[in-house]
């Protein structure tokens, strides 16, 4: 019997053409190993999304999915959180870090929704950039999650990371990653995208130990050690 022989990894000169079509197989294989990827932050709205979102900031999900239900509880809307009480808010969220911070980004969200948007998050990058804490990151999970707008790719740590691994980029910077991941990849899969590389990420893909021996990308992928 004649052995498989194994596909070859890509080069370093691999062209725009065969990177789309390897980008492709990736995303296929990540989406049948995770089919139930979705966001982590546990939310019942836009609004809680976005709350949840700013709290994101340089804390896990997990200390974020934690603090949310009594937060709801207490501002389950715009207008109640425009107008808590610092020192109370501060006291719910002190353990996702930065609270203080937090706390001034969030009460200013909320009444800039009021204010200017009907209480209502908007469904577009330029106003939901705008809003106190959130940037192009977080406007990227709200619209892709909240929205099912699929504006651009969430480039957070594990994203960075395994996109430099694959050979999606050579790029350091969030932005330009994400600028390269929007050139091979559809507009339609971006929000997964990051769903699928984010699981991937965390389960086997690591930062200081990736399990190549279990991945089921080590024969698309240019840094696998196997």
């Amino acid at each position: 019997m004649t052995p498989t022989k194994r596909p070859r990894k890509p080069g370093r000169r691999e062209s725009l053409k065969a990177r789309k079509a390897r980008a492709a197989e990736i995303y296929d294989i990540l989406l049948a190993e995770y089919p139930d990827a979705e966001c982590a932050l546990r939310h019942a709205s836009p609004y809680e999304l976005a709350v949840a979102t700013v709290l994101s900031a340089q804390c896990t999900d997990v200390r974020v999915n934690m603090v949310t239900p009594e937060l709801f509880r207490r501002y389950p809307d715009p207008e109640s959180l425009s107008a808590a009480i610092p020192e109370q808010l501060e006291d719910v969220i002190r353990s996702t870090g930065f609270f203080r911070n937090k706390t001034r980004n969030l009460i200013g969200m909320a009444t800039a929704l009021i204010d200017e948007h009907g209480g209502e998050l908007p469904r577009n990058m330029k106003e939901l950039s705008a809003l106190p804490g959130i940037g192009r990151k977080t406007a990227n999970v709200i619209l892709g999650n909240a929205f099912g707008i699929d504006e651009g790719v969430v480039v957070d740590t594990h994203v960075k990371r395994l996109s430099n691994r694959m050979g999606f980029t050579k790029e350091a910077s969030p932005v330009k990653i994400e600028q390269d991941l929007m050139k091979i990849f559809p507009r339609e899969v971006w929000t997964m995208l990051a769903h699928l590389l984010i699981y991937h990420g965390r389960q086997v893909c690591n930062a200081r130990k990736p399990r190549c021996n279990r991945c089921a990308l080590s024969h698309l992928c240019p840094s696998s050690s196997v």
